[in-house]
């Protein structure tokens, strides 16, 4: 700009030639080609750079989805093992001894049939405990009874447990997923959710709700249990798992605790259609 601004003077002040004018045209030219050229180079240069770290990015974030994906399959596959194996072989080994504890039982007498009919009765009770954690854990089971029967059933067999009260409220008028997969993730999330209650947060009662909405799913867990520090999770721990799973899902994770007050955890959970 300045060399243009002094070129003009001096052709108005008449002080040069028509050859030096020339000369002077084509140096600017030249250097204004140059500096167009530049920024063209330099902007291009910067687009690719911001391409690149987004393309990189991407690729990071459908390798890490696509990891975790992997690993809940994996998971599945184990906790479905685990559930037949419950129910075929142990759960068969039980009917079993309860079949010979009641045939003992009627042909005892007195003090030892008391305790014949007891021990009876505890098989009775274990044999029912296996079989509904032999459903908890097989996800085809889950996919035959459906989300909110799965759930209802897993907070009947956390009562049972004795450990802690819990209860079940759903509101609204319900929406059959389309991707099933997301309700074996919604429900291994409040499976976690509800081991660490009994593990950790010493709660004497446990709620979960449902609110179907139109768009939306909003999940609701509690716990009135001695809380903890949401900003000092350890790595591993199962609230980090229970965040990657509802990221999965592209869920809204919220969690909050409260020293003794308890811990709630909302999930808000758009339906998805893949």
């Amino acid at each position: 700009m300045l060399l243009f601004c002094l070129f003009k003077y001096l052709i108005s002040q008449k002080q040069i030639s028509a050859e030096e004018i020339a000369l002077m045209s084509y140096v600017i030219f030249f250097t204004l080609a140059l500096s167009v050229v530049f920024v063209a180079f330099f902007i291009a240069f910067q687009k690719r750079k911001n391409q690149l770290i987004l393309d990189k990015i991407e690729q990071q974030k459908a390798f890490d989805e696509e990891l975790i994906k992997t690993q809940q399959e994996i998971q599945e596959e184990t906790l479905g093992h685990i559930g037949r194996e419950l129910h075929d072989n142990i759960g068969q080994m039980l009917v079993m001894s309860s079949m010979q504890m009641n045939a003992a039982a009627k042909v005892v007498g007195g003090e030892a049939k008391i305790k014949v009919d007891n021990a009876a009765e505890t098989l009775k009770i274990t044999l029912e405990e296996v079989r509904a954690l032999s459903k908890s854990l097989n996800s085809d089971v889950i996919f035959n009874l459906g989300f909110d029967v799965s759930l209802t059933n897993e907070i009947n067999r956390i009562n049972k447990s004795g450990l802690i009260d819990s209860n079940i409220a759903i509101s609204g008028v319900k929406v059959n997923f389309e991707n099933k997969k997301d309700e074996l993730i919604l429900f291994r999330i409040f499976q976690e959710f509800s081991a660490n209650t009994l593990k950790y947060s010493e709660a004497k009662n446990l709620t979960l709700s449902l609110n179907y909405l139109k768009d939306q799913l909003e999940i609701t867990m509690k716990n009135n249990g001695i809380g903890f520090d949401v900003n000092n999770i350890r790595k591993g721990s199962g609230i980090l798992n229970m965040k990657k799973r509802a990221k999965l899902i592209n869920a809204d994770f919220q969690l909050e605790s409260k020293s003794g007050v308890g811990t709630t955890l909302k999930l808000i959970y758009p339906y998805r259609t893949i």
